[in-house]
């Protein structure tokens, strides 16, 4: 009978709602007798629950606070759940929370809570990148860059988009849809480029800059080597690229008969040589695909001397500037200054500089077997050499013949800082008279400066200024230690001329093969 049952409610801790629904059940009284028969069914009855905020839980993207509410993670931007919505339509605006599941719960907070189903914004355009579809940014000169623009946020459809690559070149697009597949772009020079994408939506616009490298293909390296080294000194080795913008280059350096090479990301490199001799030093560079190399050969010593050459100036009119013609002259030129000197060919380095005008250099090295072991002789003895070889070329003794007609003096470099005759076959008028001005000028000037105190004016204004000179040294007694008279005074200066006359003057002996002459040595025009 009903009388025997009871209501009993379901709960949680005191809590009549779970999960949003009340359930109340009924049960048999303690009190009494009676048994439940097999057709007897549990009547329970259900009513659903307010919401309140422990009915919701945070929604992706969102964690719990302290304080209990739903806030985004750090991870989490909420405005991308609008960033696929397209104007006209509407998304679901989260809240932070969402229903649990199987919960039941109805009207109270729900419309707080719940997510909000709101148009489609019109947002500006955010998050715009720019990318190469390699992801590097670096290419070869000649081949094809695809960029590829997206955007975080904003609606694609309605953006358009201008790429400027930076090299006076620029596309737009009407919207970010169109270029899904990437915008293609072909660099024609060396360089670094800015590139921009800007995208524009309503007015509203958003920039993003990206810079690629554009690198050309090696094409050619050049070792800057000294032509001598000086044994035990550190020398600084550098290689030039053509292009200079080839990028990520890794440089391996060989030097001598060293079994293990040196690697660097630099483009220059410093080594000592400890042991005389020649040394070749070879550098390997790689970039990209390619590997080039170039070596030097140096000469390394412990003592030597050098000089810089000059030559006629008829030589730079046939000067190529190439490294085949400069080793071919060098070794003109070498032959001839050993012809003219006798210097020994281990004695003698020449080597043409590149550029114009015309240079050149020679290094003296001295002879192993005088000066081994003895610095002091090496030291005299390259003197000896030096003073050998700028004898000969002062006296335009070094000559060679470049090709049939064309005849080139060789001299040192600090003599044809103003050269006054040209040697070629067309001579100047003009700067022979003014040779012969400036010899007869100075003749008159020598021959006034020797025979001055012989002169009878001249001789009465040197006594003059000599008694003035004794009245200054000595007021009390000004003629106490001067001459008695003018003739005593005549004669003890013409004594003195005499004596200076017939003084003999020391001089270094010349070379054998040099001819010294009395002409007036005549320069060469450069």
């Amino acid at each position: 009978m009903e009388g025997d049952y009871q209501t009993w409610h379901l709960h949680n801790q005191g809590e009549p709602c779970i999960m949003g629904v009340k359930r109340i059940y009924q049960k048999l009284k303690p009190t009494a007798r009676c048994v439940m028969g097999k057709d007897y069914s549990v009547t329970m009855t259900s009513e659903p629950c307010d919401c309140t905020e422990f009915d919701f839980e945070c929604d992706y993207g969102y964690e719990r606070l302290r304080d209990g509410t739903c806030a985004p993670a750090f991870w989490f931007v909420p405005s991308s759940m609008s960033r696929r919505c397209t104007m006209g339509n509407t998304f679901l605006n989260s809240t932070g929370y969402r229903k649990v599941v199987s919960n039941n719960c109805t009207a109270g907070v729900m419309e707080a809570y719940v997510s909000r189903r709101e148009p489609c914004p019109n947002r500006a355009p955010r998050g715009l990148h720019l990318v190469t579809t390699e992801g590097r940014l670096t290419a070869m000169l000649g081949s094809n860059v695809t960029f590829l623009v997206f955007l975080e946020e904003g609606d694609g459809s309605r953006t358009s988009i201008m790429v400027d690559f930076g090299d006076g070149n620029a596309i737009t697009y009407s919207n970010v849809s169109s270029i899904e597949d990437g915008i293609k772009h072909v660099y024609k020079s060396v360089g670094i480029y800015r590139v921009s994408a800007t995208g524009k939506n309503s007015g509203i616009k958003h920039v993003y800059k990206h810079v690629p490298l554009i690198w050309g293909q090696l094409e050619h390296v050049h070792l800057s080597a000294p032509f001598v080294a000086v044994k035990n000194k550190e020398v600084n080795l550098t290689a030039v690229l053509w292009p200079s913008q080839v990028g990520t280059a890794m440089y391996i350096w060989w030097f001598g008969n060293n079994s293990e090479p040196v690697i660097t990301l630099e483009g220059s490199a410093a080594f000592t040589f400890s042991r005389e001799g020649v040394t070749t030093v070879t550098v390997q560079v790689s970039a990209g695909n390619t590997i080039l190399q170039d070596k030097k050969t140096i000469a390394v010593h412990e003592y030597f001397r050098s000089h810089l050459l000059a030559f006629s100036s008829n030589l730079d009119e046939h000067n190529p500037d190439v490294t085949e013609w400069r080793l071919d002259v060098s070794r003109v030129i070498k032959n001839s200054m050993m012809h003219a000197t006798g210097v020994r060919d281990d004695q003698l380095l020449v080597t043409v500089l590149p550029g114009l005008p015309t240079a050149a250099e020679f290094f003296l090295l001295p002879d192993k077997e005088l000066t081994e072991g003895t610095p002091d002789r090496a030291t005299t003895h390259l003197d000896q050499l030096s003073e050998v070889l700028l004898s000969a070329l002062n006296q335009n003794l070094v000559q060679f013949t470049l090709r049939p007609g064309v005849q080139v003096t060789v001299y040192t470099a600090h003599l044809s800082a103003a050269p006054l005759v040209d040697t070629s076959e067309s001579h100047s008028g003009s700067a022979m008279l003014m040779l012969l001005s400036v010899v007869v000028v100075g003749l008159a000037v020598f021959v006034i400066y020797k025979f001055k105190r012989k002169i009878p004016g001249l001789n009465v204004y040197a006594q003059m200024q000599n008694e003035k000179e004794q009245e200054m040294i000595s007021p009390v007694s000004p003629t106490e230690n001067a001459p008695n008279t003018q003739r005593e005074l005549v004669t003890s200066l013409e004594l003195l001329d005499t004596t200076l006359d017939t003084q003999a003057i020391g001089c270094i002996k010349p070379h054998s093969n040099i001819k010294f002459t009395t002409e007036i040595p005549t320069y060469v025009n450069v």
